[in-house]
């Protein structure tokens, strides 16, 4: 393995990685069309709200690192970059130990709060409750395996090992979706569920585990804990975990608040829609896992590689997001009449229209996200995320209160679109070689909502909403092409 920054931030490695990472986030949600409208006539729709909390509850806990995971990924990837490969086991070991307690401290303290959560806090139908106790006490179970595998997973992503990453990736999403429905033939009750998803975790933990001393055979010579590598790490995790406690939090928290001011069924309605819109997070999160090790490698080296890495992977994410979102916009009333029912579809119409503004906004905030953290600057994401979070909060109560799930929609896109305001602003002031591009792609990020807003036009007649509807996505589409694409790539894939 080469130990050069040109090793790791090659063109053609980057777009090979991001590929995969495509291909590994999109499989599970083919699973997840066909699965969803299964389980909720199957178990009702109380209990698959509480469902999508569970799934909720574990990739919130898969963030619970104290910032060592993204810590792992950014030392390890900055160390190969600069021919360091010898110190990179006492680091690894040290994180991985220290993550392990991290799992079990998690652990507990869900276990201790599930009474508090099930009794207090959500408003559960009582036949339900001791299920649901049951079923978050098996979550806290997986929550140490969960921890540890997002520091494996992060070692695998800074030697751009996502072939790998992806192999274990796409069996664990479907497995994510299969695993309760293949338990509905013996059970229907939620623990039954909730301990097939723990099942899965503890092998996809032991999965990432023999892949990584694959990588790094020096893995196996014991080290001992090394202070001066834990100091490093909790430097830099110590406000990637607030950016990791606090931006999860500020995307889940409305689900938590809706059980609470509302019913676990309106959870339902609320959540299905923001799981068929928030998929469009494959696209920035494949990228962005590969581009954030790259960061890591080219700043400090090369900063104008930093910047076309940056401008690349943002028109990248803007043009793949944008179609997508067009046709969810036009289409979100009979797309979720035909999924799960025409029950989901009138209340949850409009809170996938109004997610999905935030969800354009939010995809493309987690480029400048990415360049903040992989600089090694994440004090400045959690500043900016603690900032906002009171807000955020105070408005999601306020328009929860006055309209319901649309309300919480509504509050959820606004904090998004303000996040992704100030991301790109603190991006151009650590790297001003990004400046320009910044301000370009938000003026074609404010053509693309207000491309958006028009699929709402009122046009009666079918078939002139269908030629509108495609005239415009068309025109935009193209427009988006001509303007953003690299001319160097628009014409190979002309050829081609």
């Amino acid at each position: 393995m080469e130990n050069s920054a040109g090793s790791y931030v090659g063109t053609r490695l980057l777009a090979r990685n991001t590929l995969l990472n495509l291909v590994g986030q999109g499989a599970p949600l083919v699973v997840a069309v066909v699965a969803i409208p299964i389980l909720i006539p199957r178990i009702g729709t109380d209990r698959f709200g509480l469902l999508v909390i569970a799934w909720a509850v574990l990739g919130y806990f898969s963030l619970f690192d104290v910032g060592l995971g993204r810590s792992l990924t950014q030392l390890v990837a900055e160390r190969l970059g600069s021919d360091r490969r010898d110190g990179i086991p006492a680091l690894a070991r040290t994180g991985l130990f220290m993550m392990a307690g991290v799992g079990l401290l998690g652990g507990a303290v869900l276990h201790i709060l599930s009474p508090l959560l099930v009794f207090r806090i959500l408003n559960l139908p009582s036949a339900l409750e001791v299920e649901t106790l049951i079923a978050l006490r098996l979550l806290a179970l997986a929550v140490p395996f969960v921890v540890v595998t997002a520091g494996l997973r992060g070692i695998l992503e800074a030697v751009q090992w996502f072939g790998w990453v992806n192999a274990i990736r796409v069996p664990q999403g479907i497995f994510t979706y299969l695993g309760p429905l293949a338990v509905l033939p013996y059970s229907r009750s939620l623990p039954t569920m909730v301990a097939a998803l723990v099942v899965i975790r503890f092998v996809v933990w032991l999965a990432y585990g023999l892949v990584s001393l694959r990588a790094f055979p020096e893995l196996r010579i014991p080290i001992g804990f090394q202070r001066s590598e834990a100091r490093s790490l909790l430097r830099l995790g110590g406000w990637i975990t607030v950016s990791n406690v606090v931006g999860p939090l500020m995307v889940y928290l409305d689900r938590v608040l809706i059980g609470a001011v509302l019913t676990a069924a309106a959870v339902a309605y609320y959540a299905t829609p923001f799981e068929v819109v928030s998929r469009l997070w494959i696209i920035p999160g494949a990228i962005v896992g590969v581009f954030f090790p790259a960061f890591a490698t080219s700043f400090s080296l090369d900063r104008d590689r930093a910047a076309r890495l940056f401008r690349d992977s943002a028109r990248a994410v803007l043009l793949c997001v944008f179609p997508l979102a067009f046709v969810l916009m036009a289409l979100a009333p009979d797309a979720l009449g035909v999924w799960v029912g025409v029950e989901f579809a009138v209340p949850g119409a409009p809170v996938a229209r109004w997610l999905l503004l935030g969800v354009v906004m939010n995809a493309l905030a987690h480029i400048p996200f990415g360049l903040i953290q992989g600089i090694g600057r994440p004090d400045i994401t959690a500043k900016l995320h603690m900032v906002e979070a009171p807000f955020y909060f105070a408005l999601l109560w306020w328009l929860l209160s006055a309209y319901g799930i649309t309300g919480a929609a509504m509050a959820w896109t606004f904090r998004a679109t303000v996040d992704a305001l100030l991301l790109f602003w603190l991006s151009s002031r650590l790297l001003p070689e990004t400046r320009s591009e910044s301000l370009r792609l938000m003026v074609w990020t404010a053509g693309a909502l207000g491309v958006l807003g028009a699929t709402l036009l009122p046009v009666d007649d079918p078939l002139m909403r269908t030629l509108f509807l495609g005239v415009l996505f068309i025109v935009s589409v193209g427009a988006a092409w001509h303007r953003l694409l690299p001319t160097a790539i628009r014409v190979r894939l002309k050829r081609s």
